[in-house]
């Protein structure tokens, strides 16, 4: 997959991914990857600009198998400004479409 689609539509998959619930970065990774090819990194700057921007917040959970987790879990504005990325998302691809299927 074309690197530059991946790279504008990952914030929104993270954030669309936390909707469902709290999830720690490996988790997320692990989710995404399935996808959609991503090295390891990848989503932590990400995840370090969403909570910057008060989109998410973070609370660690000691781990049985390890050091603890750190979750990442949608703030009411971080789900807000999902829902406006979706929106715009959406109106993105039809436009592509129209434009690819003339």
């Amino acid at each position: 997959m074309n690197t530059q689609f991946k790279k504008g539509a990952l914030e929104l998959c993270v954030l669309s991914q936390l909707t469902t619930g709290d999830k720690y970065g490996y988790e997320l990774t692990d989710r995404i990857s399935v996808e959609m090819s991503i090295a390891g990194g990848t989503l932590y700057p990400i995840l370090r600009k969403l909570k910057d921007e008060d989109y998410v917040t973070t609370y660690l959970v000691e781990s049985e198998s390890g050091p603890a987790r750190k979750y990442y879990q949608l703030t009411d504005k971080g789900k807000q400004y999902q829902e406006t990325l979706k929106q715009e998302w959406q109106a993105f691809i039809a436009a592509v479409n129209q434009l690819i299927n003339e």
